[in-house]
């Protein structure tokens, strides 16, 4: 329901729990799952009964009115959330990113079929969770562009 948003947090810094990226058996007892689990968090949702029953719970929660993605974007920056290219997290698994080795570079980008040194021309972070690399490459150019929208910039 939110997943974007949640690529969009962790590009962001934010440690961000995603319902989609856990393997539950019964997709039916989600909304318990949530109210249960994660208790340090706020719940983020397009759902307005798991919003109603977030909130009977005493749960913080947001209900997110949009589903465009800038627009959920400006909503939660309307509440605070600042949105930046930060490149802690993993936006896949929200691994923790760091420096990778020569080695860890090689092999990713052996996997991906990539023959561009993309040591030599960018700043590369590694996440090993999923092992998925890093760089500023056109699509950062991209998210900068996206985030500037998100700021009414453009």
């Amino acid at each position: 329901m939110l997943g974007k948003l949640a690529t969009w947090l962790r590009i962001s810094g934010y440690d961000t729990v995603y319902i989609g990226d856990l393997n539950l058996n019964n997709r039916n007892k989600e909304d318990t799952f949530i109210l249960k689990s994660f208790r340090d968090r706020i719940v983020l949702t397009r759902d307005r009964e798991l919003y109603r029953r977030c909130l009977g719970a005493g749960r913080d929660a947001v209900f997110v009115n949009s589903d465009i993605v800038l627009e959920q974007l400006k909503e939660l920056e309307k509440r605070g959330v600042e949105f930046k290219i930060v490149m802690d997290r993993c936006s896949v698994c929200n691994g923790l990113l760091r420096k990778p080795t020569d080695e860890e570079i090689r092999k990713v980008l052996e996997r991906e079929g990539i023959s561009e040194d993309l040591k030599e021309r960018y700043e590369l972070w590694y996440c090993k969770r999923c092992e998925k690399l890093y760089w500023m490459g056109s699509h950062w150019r991209n998210m900068v562009k996206f985030l500037e929208k998100v700021k009414g910039n453009r």
